[in-house]
Order: C-alpha cells, then sequence, then structure tokens
C-alpha cells in the first residue's frame, strides 16, 4: 500500500514523499519523487573526508533531504562522486575476487549540465570529468568467473559530454524500461551485496518524464524484512521508472531530512557521501574562466625528488603515472613542483594525493613564494583522488618557487606525492627551469624564516647536502648570543624549525646556521 506523506514534511513545490507498507512479508519503504522539470529543485551528490550518519551530514550541507550514496570503506568512497565542482571520487576499476584482480565497468547515475537524468555504465581513465567513458553494457562475467577479462579502452566506450554531477553504485537493476540487473557482469558477487536476499535497500531511479524516484527500505527488522534486487526493480517498474540503479545498502541504507530520520535504519551507520535533493542554486553548472597548470610526478623537467619515492598500488591518482609514496620520517625524502612564474602572478594551488589509512595525517606542503615560505599540514587519510585547496599564493621567476612535499611527519606510513594545480585569473607561462635537483640536496641552504617579523612564532626551513652537525644561534645586533636553536647531528634533506622567541625581546637579530666550519645568516624580527 502506498501512501503519499509529503504533507507530514516541509518540502517545496516538486517534492513528494511516499510510504509504502506490505503486511507479507513484512516490508516498510519510502520513496521521494522529485520533479526535476521545476527549475528550483536539483539532486547532488556531496562528500566528506570523515564519514557521518546521513541525518547528521543532511544537516551540515542544509539539503531538504538525502540518502546514502554508493560504497565505501572507513571516509574513502569507492564509486562515484561528481558534484558541480570537482570529481570527488571515482568507481573502482578493478576488484579482487578468487585472489584475482578483476577489472570491472561499474554503473552510475548522473545529471547533465541541463539537468536531464540518466544511468550508465561507466569506467574512469582518469580522475576529471572528460576522463568519464560510458558503455553499451558492462564486462561479460559470469558468477564466480575464474578468468579476469581485459580492461575497457576509451575507444570501447564514449565520452560524457556536458556532465555536471554523478553517484556511482551497482548494479544496474532496469535499462529502457526492462528489468536488467548486471549482478554478475558488474562483480556484485564476493562483495557482500546480495542478489536474492531481502535486506536494507537505497537505489535511484527516473522516468521518462524527467522525475527522479528515491527509495529507501528498511531491512533485517521485524517491522520489515526489506528488498532483494528484483522486488526493488519491480517497485520502480510499476512506478513508470526507464531506468535504475542500486546504491549502498544494508546498515547504510538511510533517508533523513536535516536532524531527522525519515526511515527507520538497521543501523545508523556513518557515510562519506550522500545523494542530496536541494535547491538548483546550490548546482552552479561549471563556467570554464581563469587558467591553470597542473604538475604531475611524471614532469621530469619540472618535478625533483630527493630520498627514497616508490609507486602506490592505489587507484585514484592524476593522469597516467601512478602517485608516489615515501616512509614517514625526518625530511630526507621530498618531491618538488617547481612553480617559478614568468610573470608574477597571484595563484591558488591545490594538491591532488591518493588517500589511505596507511598515510600520513599531517604531511607538510612547504610552499616557497614571493612573500616567503608556508607549511601546510594535510591529512592524506582522507580526501581522496581529488583537488584539495592548500592556499592562496604568489609566485615569480625566482627559481626557488616551489610547492614540496616532505616526509618530516611522525603520523602514518607513509606521504604521498601525486600533482600540483596552480590556477589563475591570467595565463601561467612557466619560467624556464634552471637545475632540477633529481637525487639529495648538494647544497646546504637556510632557505626562509616565515613568517618575518614574527609574534609569536615563526618556522625556519633549511636544507642539508648531507649528514652532518648542525648548530643554530640567534645573536643580537651587538654579536652576542642569546640563544641556541639547534646543536645536534642531523641527516641531508630537508628541515624545519618552529621557534617562539618566548625568552628574549622585541628586536632584530642574526639567525646563523653553522656546519663544518661555515655560517649562513639572516635576519630576524620579533615584535612582542
Amino acid at each position: 500500500m502506498w501512501t503519499d506523506i509529503t504533507a507530514s514534511y516541509d518540502f517545496p513545490d516538486g517534492i513528494k514523499l511516499i510510504k509504502g507498507t506490505r503486511n507479507s512479508p513484512a516490508l516498510e519503504c519510502f520513496y521521494l519523487d522529485i520533479d526535476l522539470n521545476d527549475t528550483t529543485i536539483a539532486i547532488r551528490p556531496y562528500s566528506r573526508s570523515s564519514a557521518e550518519s546521513v541525518k547528521l551530514f543532511a544537516g551540515d550541507v542544509n539539503c531538504i533531504a538525502a540518502v546514502n550514496g554508493g560504497y565505501f570503506g572507513g571516509s574513502i568512497p569507492y564509486s562515484t562522486v561528481i558534484t558541480p565542482s570537482n570529481v570527488e571520487a571515482i568507481n573502482v576499476p578493478a576488484v579482487t575476487r578468487n585472489s584475482q584482480s578483476y577489472p570491472v565497468i561499474r554503473s552510475m547515475f548522473s545529471l547533465t549540465t541541463q539537468f536531464k537524468p540518466q544511468i550508465d555504465w561507466v569506467y574512469h581513465f582518469g580522475a576529471t570529468r572528460e576522463d568519464v567513458y560510458s558503455f553499451n553494457e558492462p564486462l561479460n562475467y559470469s558468477y564466480n568467473d575464474p578468468s579476469p577479462r581485459s580492461a575497457p579502452q576509451k575507444s570501447e566506450g564514449s565520452a560524457m559530454d556536458s556532465l555536471l554531477s554523478a553517484i556511482g553504485g551497482g548494479p544496474i537493476i532496469v535499462k529502457d524500461s526492462s528489468k536488467h540487473i548486471t549482478y554478475n557482469e558488474e562483480l556484485m558477487w564476493g562483495s557482500g551485496v546480495g542478489l536474492d536476499n531481502r535486506d536494507p535497500r537505497t537505489g535511484v531511479a527516473y522516468t521518462g518524464d524527467g522525475h527522479v524516484l528515491i527509495l529507501v527500505a528498511d531491512g533485517r527488522q521485524s517491522h520489515s524484512e526489506g528488498l532483494d534486487l528484483s522486488e526493488m526493480a519491480d517497485i520502480f517498474l510499476s512506478k513508470g521508472c526507464i531506468g535504475a540503479l542500486n546504491l549502498d545498502g544494508g546498515g547504510s541504507s538511510q533517508m533523513a531530512i536535516p536532524g531527522s530520520y525519515i526511515n527507520r535504519p538497521s543501523e545508523e551507520r556513518a557515510v562519506p557521501a550522500i545523494l542530496a535533493v536541494t535547491y538548483r542554486d546550490s548546482c552552479r553548472i561549471p563556467v570554464e574562466s581563469g587558467y591553470s597548470l597542473i604538475l604531475d610526478t611524471e614532469d621530469d623537467s619540472y618535478v625533483s625528488r630527493a630520498g627514497s619515492w616508490f609507486a602506490s598500488a592505489n587507484s585514484g591518482y592524476w593522469g597516467d603515472t601512478k602517485a608516489l609514496l615515501s616512509g614517514k620520517g625526518d625530511g630526507s625524502s621530498l618531491c618538488r613542483f617547481y612553480t617559478a612564474l614568468e610573470q608574477t602572478t597571484n595563484c591558488e594551488v591545490y594538491a591532488w594525493w591518493v588517500a589511505d589509512p596507511n598515510r600520513s595525517s599531517d604531511t607538510p606542503y612547504v610552499i616557497i613564494h614571493q612573500d616567503g615560505r608556508d607549511t601546510v599540514r594535510v591529512n592524506q587519510q582522507q580526501n581522496h583522488a581529488q583537488w584539495n585547496l592548500l592556499g592562496n599564493y604568489t609566485f615569480n621567476s625566482d627559481p626557488d618557487m616551489a610547492v614540496i612535499v616532505s616526509n618530516l611527519t611522525s603520523t602514518g606510513n607513509y606521504v604521498v606525492a601525486d600533482a600540483v594545480k596552480i590556477t589563475a585569473e591570467s595565463p601561467l607561462i612557466l619560467a624556464e627551469p634552471t637545475s632540477i635537483q633529481i637525487n639529495k640536496p648538494n647544497e646546504f641552504s637556510l632557505l626562509s624564516i616565515y613568517p618575518n617579523p614574527f609574534n609569536p612564532q615563526t618556522i625556519l626551513s633549511y636544507t642539508l647536502g648531507s649528514d652532518v652537525d648542525v648548530l643554530i644561534h640567534l645573536f643580537d645586533l651587538n654579536g652576542k648570543m642569546v640563544d641556541t636553536l639547534i646543536d645536534e647531528a642531523q641527516s641531508a634533506g630537508y628541515h624545519e624549525l618552529s621557534y617562539s622567541g618566548a625568552d628574549i625581546s622585541s628586536g632584530v637579530y642574526i639567525c646563523s646556521l653553522c656546519y663544518n666550519g661555515k655560517q649562513i645568516n639572516r635576519k630576524i624580527t620579533l615584535l612582542k
């Protein structure tokens, strides 16, 4: 039995909420009917770096209503999340079954820039919108197939033009107005996603006249056993849907308004992505404006490495070259992205990395710019496969201009270096590279003291060309030593030191880096 309960909620025009019940076998489910012909309403996914229950997530983004998104592990989505502004995550390109790696084409619900819904089998050949290709069918796997297929080729699919936003999942359960469940082809066997068992389910579908239906069925409870995939397909077909996709289910199946559940979930499982019903002004169509340059680890003319780096096995890396990993350490492993520009330009700086629970939660990105040097520490356990803003900086033609990833961290097992993007409102032209270091630095240098003047704290950064005994002293302008900052043996590589000046008075001082009888001096000003 279906009952319209829209009046129980403060929904705007264009949205209906329908409750379904069945006595035997017990079932309670809900679906939202969203009319995309209403130009004030839209559907879009959201993702976040830390997982959260859907009712709290919905409140954080202030949407009208939401359900859980696609598959995930911890706080990392394993299914596509494309927002109007960014590719946040991609469908897994392969899964492990029978101790083998199986390339896989999986499904995705999307909206075009004209707000037209569609469901496709897709494969990501990279991490941008332009890398998303649709296919007429998934790979031809059977249940418990012993033989992995070859990964798809671009020539076999079609680029998806006008892609605005998308959420991945699987399998497709309705295609071209017919029940068409590609459970085996999308390698759902061995995943924990059942085909014939009744469970809590979440699904999304669309009609030929511009409506989107989002359904959640309770399960594993006395009031509701749940649905199998065939039963969910039958519901969508009975409502006139021409395409339907299964999303993550089980304890993730939740439908909520901000701060409150609509359904009665079997768990309040935290999820890293939701599919939200919201207002259309939150889905601004991307406008091609400004200019950008992307530096990848494969760009040997503009990227150098020191220390020990090796290729990551994880997917989600930028471009055609795998992300690089280095073990946490003392700063002796560096990946330097050369950002000197022919013209002095104010830029936004972004970093792309492949997240994993074994990454450092405070990986340092050192930005050497016209006004000094900043260190931005990022959590590389989160924000997987997306552009993450580091800040706004001005670069010029000074060959020291750079963004440096350092392994100077004590958390996690590894730091990851993948790609850096700089964007600006004017054209960006990299200055001719001078001497890019491929191995360990062969010079000693005191790179910067920033901020300077400072109050109450500044950070000194320097490189060492070899393992050496280091002294860093602070002298006043009369030559009297007033503080010792470092007096120890240190390894070759990049180092940084935080200094507060708590025990000295305001004034101008000389910071002196000493090694092997040589000395490098910089002025430093403390303002209290």
